[in-house]
């Protein structure tokens, strides 16, 4: 089996209107699209092997997902079906935006930060009990923040190490500064994963990887295709809608993630790669060109096993 088997493609939610007739084939009632599509989604495309072994849950930042509710998704998808979630937001914001949505939280710090005890009871717990043995990465998010780099690192390193060992676990940073030499040994200390994301703010994909000094710091990792390098999300969103096709192709981020899942494949670490319909206009699409890439790179050289190296005449 090709090492490259190790890769987990999948799109950043799955309810999207603008892929019927491309993934989804079966008519759903309004109220049940987004809850019964998953299994569509899971089986594309059909007779042939599954395009995605995973998917985002988004909506999880916004609030915690129930057992119910996640229950009802592991019932639509294959046992090697892995679920990567967003964790809720209410764990990595420092301060909350000036945002009508945060009431009167608006523009006031945050008491919950990084709270190990509230991840474990709202976040953790669910996914424990609804999906054994299909949990792929909790994605923390930290947007751009009024932290200095290194107290944010200081209460990151605190947190990791109180979070429930076994669960795998990754760190999208949105504030370039904080990619350095110390934030990668925090994460290699806790074999936790960065979450190399392509998005407005953040250097390419390799880049990232550079200043990392080109080493992932578990045994999985997770990519994040979110927007164009540049493109504010609300501009990405009135350029892409209705996500029906590709839009504007990113031939560096196809190429950049490509090199990124052969690297992470060939040393045995499994890569999670997510992709928005903003990155390009149509995820699936984006999908397709990555993984026909990744197919047609060469393969690496076998190495031989430690105790017949040096016997061949």
């Amino acid at each position: 089996m090709s090492h490259r088997s190790l890769v987990r493609f999948g799109t950043s939610s799955w309810a999207y209107e603008g892929w019927r007739g491309q993934i989804y084939r079966r008519s759903y009632p309004a109220n049940r699209f987004s809850k019964d599509s998953l299994a569509e989604y899971a089986a594309f495309p059909p007779g042939e092997a599954p395009l995605f072994r995973t998917v985002g849950i988004d909506h999880s930042f916004y609030r915690p997902a129930g057992a119910a509710q996640l229950t009802h998704y592991a019932s639509q998808v294959p046992p090697d079906f892995h679920f990567c979630s967003k964790v809720w937001e209410e764990l990595t914001v420092p301060v909350y935006a000036d945002l009508p949505r945060y009431g009167a939280k608006a523009g006031k710090p945050n008491p919950r930060f990084l709270d190990s005890s509230l991840f474990r009871d709202l976040v953790l717990q669910p996914f424990r009990e609804a999906l054994p043995g299909r949990i792929g990465p909790f994605i923390f998010e930290f947007q751009r923040s009024g932290l200095d780099p290194r107290a944010f690192l200081d209460a990151l390193d605190r947190f990791l190490t109180d979070l429930p060992a076994g669960y795998p676990y990754a760190v999208e940073i949105r504030n370039p500064a904080v990619l350095s030499p110390r934030y990668r040994e925090i994460l290699l200390a806790h074999r936790v994963a960065h979450t190399y994301n392509h998005w407005t703010g953040m250097p390419p994909l390799l880049a990232q990887h550079r200043l990392l000094s080109e080493r992932f710091t578990a045994p999985f990792v997770v990519l994040r295709l979110l927007t164009p390098l540049g493109l504010p999300y609300a501009d990405a969103v009135e350029r892409y809608a209705p996500y029906t096709r590709i839009v504007a192709p990113q031939p560096q981020m196809r190429r950049d993630a490509a090199s990124l899942i052969d690297a992470a494949t060939s040393q045995g670490v499994t890569p999670y790669v997510l992709v928005n319909n903003r990155s390009e206009g149509n995820a699936p699409l984006t999908i397709e060109a990555i993984a026909g890439m990744v197919a047609a790179l060469p393969d690496p050289p076998t190495l031989l096993p430690p105790t017949t190296r040096g016997s061949i005449m």
